[in-house]
């Protein structure tokens, strides 16, 4: 396979050099795309700042009905989209589907928000009246992770321009074919020239470029927390605003009275789905010791039964993105050992070819080991016990993290009390990874700032112009 070295507009970059994209499943290269730069970032923005009066001017059901074209043209290239998704990152053919699923809806609920938009009136008393006006804040920057890649461009691409933007997206270096994709599907819906335009090339020029320009109104930033602060600092210089999402610890919290069967099915699911990179993976399991050795089994047999391999033979994991990260995780899995926590020698026997780690669950861990606080970001399961909920709630939030918890209780009252003191910005009841294109997520602490999905991440995009009037009075 081949992918266009492109940059805005189609345009190769301006020094003609590439950067190789390589099928992680077997660690070959399948394409190559365009390194762009400062250059490119500039020549991006002054693409889109050109479209932002169109997109401004046009009402809000028009680009409602466009945003919906949009989600036809995904719709009806889901499956190449899905394999080229799954080409790229190595996730299985199945996941990739119901991601590129997941940007359909994305596009379909913004489609629908597009027309909510409106402002307040405040009267002031006799002769005074005073309104707000929502107005787009022009040019929105998306740097994109590699995890998910299509589904996280959609899932902030979509409300800005359902707010009347225009968008310039640095996808992932490791992860950039679906994004060149979308290109021709938002051509196809009927955008205006430069309303969406691509730069690939690599985090610290690129996105380093893309965060400090001067002709952005918002960014969006997904990614690691040294990378976000970066790109903080960046944005500060124009004091644009931004929006971060830098990733978690999250807990799955266990209580005894939980079906323990079901709970070993969701924690499973939460910490192997993609392979574990997920920002919101539930990656620790906090489990009253009273069931933990019980709960404990039921996870290793799941985890031990699940299949690895490539993405395109659909198994129930892929590999990790790039050898760098495998090392990292691996890294990560002796470290545990070596903090005294125990991890037997998972059952599968890793492909030959390409970047694979297989589930692994710790058992004898400490709240200070590292493998208990620090983001993994691939298979890998931290169990700790406890015998209070006041314990389990300190287990909880004994990182720097703040983004995802898991509670799993037969209690309602005991799920509600635990959701209302946790502190964390997404929490789930029995039923992990639950939520949509229509539940706000986002975290706290060192997970990021800001939030995405709802009606609340239009705010992002926007700006309130509030205007103040005296009238004469009458006579």
């Amino acid at each position: 396979m081949t992918a266009r070295a492109v940059v805005p507009g189609n345009h190769e970059a301006l020094d003609g050099r590439t950067l190789p994209v390589e099928d992680p499943s077997t660690g070959t290269v399948i394409a190559h795309v365009a390194r762009g730069g400062a250059a490119e970032v500039d020549r991006a923005v002054a693409a889109t700042r050109a479209a932002t009066r169109t997109m401004r001017d046009s009402l809000p059901l028009e680009r409602g009905r466009a945003l919906r074209r949009l989600a036809v043209e995904v719709d009806a290239a889901a499956e190449d989209l899905a394999r080229l998704e799954s080409l790229d990152t190595g996730k299985p053919l199945s996941l990739a589907r119901r991601e590129v699923a997941g940007c359909v809806g994305y596009l379909d609920y913004y489609a629908g928000a597009a027309g909510t938009l409106q402002g307040d009136t405040i009267p002031l008393g006799p002769g005074t009246l005073a309104w707000t006006v929502p107005e787009p804040v022009g040019v929105s920057a998306h740097i994109v992770p590699w995890n998910a890649p299509l589904s996280m461009l959609c899932r902030s691409v979509a409300p800005a321009l359902a707010a009347g933007n225009t968008a310039v997206v640095k996808p992932a270096e490791l992860t950039p074919l679906t994004a060149l994709r979308f290109a021709d599907l938002v051509a196809a819906a009927g955008f205006p020239a430069g309303a969406y335009e691509v730069v690939t090339g690599l985090g610290a020029e690129a996105g380093a470029a893309l965060a400090a320009h001067g002709g952005i109104g918002s960014l969006t930033f997904t990614g690691s927390v040294d990378t976000g602060r970066a790109v903080l600092r960046a944005a500060a210089e124009h004091v644009t605003p931004v929006v971060t999402e830098l990733g978690g610890k999250s807990p799955q919290i266990v209580f005894a009275d939980a079906d323990l069967d079901e709970v070993a099915r969701q924690v499973v699911l939460g910490f192997t789905a993609n392979s574990g990179q997920y920002c919101d993976a539930g990656s620790r399991v906090l489990v009253d010791r009273a069931v933990a050795a019980d709960l404990v089994e039921r996870i290793r047999v799941r985890a031990g039964a699940l299949t690895l391999g490539a993405g395109a033979d659909d198994p129930d994991l892929g590999p990790m993105v790039s050898a760098q990260h495998r090392r990292r995780v691996t890294d990560y899995v002796d470290l545990g050992r070596a903090e005294g926590a125990d991890a037997p020698t998972p059952p599968q026997a890793l492909p030959t070819v390409g970047h694979f780690v297989a589930p692994t669950v710790f058992t004898a861990v400490t709240p200070t080991m590292r493998i208990a606080r620090e983001e993994i970001f691939g298979p890998v399961l931290a169990v700790l016990e406890f015998g209070t909920e006041a314990e389990a709630l300190d287990l909880a939030d004994a990182t720097d993290y703040g983004l995802g918890v898991g509670i799993h209780t037969a209690d309602v009252d005991r799920a509600l009390r635990v959701a209302d003191r946790v502190d964390a910005g997404y929490v789930m009841v029995n039923d992990y990874f639950a939520g949509g294109p229509a539940v706000p997520f986002g975290g706290t602490k060192l997970s990021g700032t800001g939030r995405e999905r709802g009606l609340v991440a239009l705010e992002s995009y926007l700006t309130r112009k509030t205007v103040v009037v005296r009238r004469a009075p009458c006579t």
